[in-house]
This record gives C-alpha cells, sequence and structure tokens, in this order.
C-alpha cells in the first residue's frame, strides 16, 4: 500500500484537519498521480459537514484534481510517467451496463464517486483529491493541457463538465437564446461555456453588482430576476436555461421565460426541495424541466480540448490546504470568485 497524507473531516461538525492513510497500491490498469492542485467545490461541504446524510467518515473530499502521473500499471496504454492527469467526480463503475457502453459512466446504477464511494478494490470507502497523491483506473483519468495555468483547469473537473454536458445535450449553439440562472462556481463556467459555443447569454442574478462580472465573463446580457419589469421583457423568449442555483426557490419565473418546447435544466442541488411549479406553465407550452449530472468521461475529456482550445478556466483563488476550513465558511457567505483551489504543494508530513 502506498503511503498518503490528506486533510479530512471526523465528524459532521469538526474542522477538516491533516489525517495519513493508505492508498492502494498501482494494479495493471491503474495510474498513480501526484496530486498538484484540487478544486473546492460545494458538494465538498455538503459531505463533509453531512448535509446530504450519507458521509461515512473519515471523509477525504476533493474531486476537481489536476496532477502528474508519477507510476502506470502494465497495462496502461495512454498514459505515461511525467504526463499531466486529472481526475474528476468518477473513478468507477460497472462497465458493462447500457449506460456505461453508451459512454455514460456517471449514470450507472454502481458509479463510485471519487470520494465517500464503497471501493471495490480495497472494501473500504474512496478518499479524495484534499490529497498529495490518488490511484485511479485508467479509464477514469482524463488528458490536461499544458497550455493552461493548471490550478485553474482543476475546476474544469467539476463545474466546467457539469455545465457543459447540458449545454452540449440540449445543442446550445450559434442562434441559441440561452439563460443562465446564478453566478457562482457553476454559473461562471456556464456563462463562459455558452458564450463559446455561439449562444445569446443571458445571466439571471439577485446582485446588481454581479453585472459587470457577468459581461465581463460572455454575457450579452444581465437580469436582476427580482425586478418583474425586467423578467417581464423575457416572456416566451428561451431555448434553454440553465439553472446553477444551489437553493430552494420559485422554479415558476424561469419556466415562463421559455419559448414553447423550451427546456429548464435543473444543476444545482439545495438542502431542500424546490417549491413545486405550476403544472399550467408547462403543459400550455410544451415546455420541459430537465436535470443533469456531470458527464462520462468521453464528455469530460471533450470539455477539456474544447476548454484548451477557447482558452477557457475557471475564475479562482489559490490556498493553501491549511486555509480549508476557513474557505469553506467564505463559500457559504458567497465570498469567493468563483471556485478555492488548492495548492497541494501546501500539504506537508
Amino acid at each position: 500500500m502506498n503511503k498518503a497524507i490528506s486533510y479530512a473531516a471526523h465528524s459532521a461538525k469538526e474542522k477538516l484537519v491533516p489525517f495519513n492513510f493508505e492508498r492502494r497500491d498501482v494494479g495493471k490498469k491503474d495510474i498513480q498521480i501526484e496530486i498538484l492542485f484540487c478544486g473546492v467545490c460545494h458538494s465538498d461541504l455538503h459531505t463533509a459537514r453531512n448535509e446530504w446524510q450519507n458521509a461515512v467518515y473519515p471523509v477525504i473530499p476533493g474531486h476537481e484534481i489536476v496532477g502528474r502521473v508519477v507510476s502506470v500499471g502494465a497495462d496502461v496504454k495512454a498514459f505515461k510517467i511525467g504526463d499531466l492527469a486529472g481526475v474528476g467526480c468518477l473513478v468507477d463503475s460497472c462497465g458493462v451496463c447500457e449506460d456505461c457502453t453508451d459512454g455514460l459512466e456517471q449514470y450507472c446504477d454502481q458509479e463510485i464517486f471519487t470520494y465517500n464511494s464503497p471501493d471495490k478494490h480495497t472494501g473500504k470507502m474512496t478518499y479524495g483529491g484534499y490529497s498529495n497523491q490518488i490511484v485511479v483506473d485508467e479509464h477514469f483519468v482524463l488528458h490536461i493541457s499544458d497550455k493552461l495555468d493548471l490550478a485553474a483547469v482543476a475546476p474544469l473537473l467539476c463545474a466546467g463538465i457539469t455545465t457543459y454536458s447540458p449545454l452540449r445535450h440540449w445543442k446550445v449553439g450559434p442562434g441559441s437564446k440561452v439563460g443562465i440562472v446564478g453566478l457562482g462556481g457553476l454559473g461562471h463556467m456556464a456563462v463562459k461555456l455558452a458564450h463559446a459555443m455561439g449562444a445569446h447569454v443571458v445571466l439571471f442574478t439577485t446582485s446588481p453588482d454581479k453585472i459587470a462580472d457577468a459581461k465581463r465573463l460572455g454575457a450579452d446580457e444581465v437580469v436582476i430576476s427580482k425586478n418583474p419589469d425586467e423578467m417581464q421583457a423575457h416572456l416566451k423568449s428561451f431555448d434553454f436555461i440553465l439553472n446553477t442555483v444551489a437553493a430552494a426557490h420559485n422554479l415558476d419565473i424561469f419556466v415562463e421565460l421559455l419559448k414553447r418546447d423550451g427546456t429548464m435544466c435543473l444543476n444545482g442541488v439545495p438542502e431542500h426541495a424546490h417549491p413545486s411549479p405550476s403544472i399550467f406553465n408547462l403543459i400550455f407550452k410544451r415546455r420541459q424541466i430537465a436535470g443533469s449530472l456531470i458527464g462520462g468521461i468521453k464528455e469530460t475529456q471533450e470539455m477539456l480540448n474544447f476548454c484548451a482550445e477557447h482558452n477557457i478556466t475557471s475564475d479562482i483563488e489559490v490556498i493553501a490546504i491549511q486555509d480549508i476550513n476557513e474557505a469553506y465558511e467564505r463559500m457559504l457567505k458567497g465570498d469567493v470568485k468563483y471556485r478555492f483551489v488548492i495548492d497541494m504543494a501546501t500539504l506537508k508530513d
């Protein structure tokens, strides 16, 4: 077994603290990665504090991982020692179901997440990227371009693919009018990606102080969603709305903005359920409310290649691992533009 160091949560009420543990040995199809940077996702906080009631402690969060390959198994074909590599939200799946064979591993009923998931290799739980190294099956490792800032690439492994996947699935492109609800970790990536895809992008926010930033990121228009007149001006005009807000709110005010056959996709995962939308807003224009998770491995690589081609990264604030607990508190207050990333060089024995 490989000795590893990390920061871990040991209960819902305790701060993350240094934690030593062991990774599995590198198998024939495995890749060992020295972690250079790890993004901080709101899911990390939800899990560490057991807000989804599924945490198995100790929890080592982190699923936006960028690093360098330090060891490869005998059967590994696509990577060699020294390559840049990334790991997102998944580290395994069954590999044989319809979802897996369609390249949609994220919907496999036996998906194994990067942390807090039963690990079929060890019989324990998986441990994530707030660590100095990780061992992952080659199939779930991504190629990372050396043309972009590595720290700013890390959030693409979750925030990037979580927004890219629905934009691609609903065929956003030139001629599309697309709404993005919320300008946080997910929303700011959605604005950048939809703009790069050629859509007309409208950002919805409750905060007037985000108007300038939204336009800098690629929004063509910004609407203050608390202003009825601004909302009324966009009735029945959107092909697609991506709602990234992770708090329960009234969905009807956005459903009414969709054209006939328009779709609003929910990306954010609130702690409490949204109020039920009006059935009349749906059936009289054949509108849809849908959901989307992350993307499969093939699509995640496609997203990384797209971002490299269009020079897209996340807007980040780099922190030391010792500041992770403060970062969680700041994240709850929305005090980050727009994603924290841990410099794992700050993690010491």
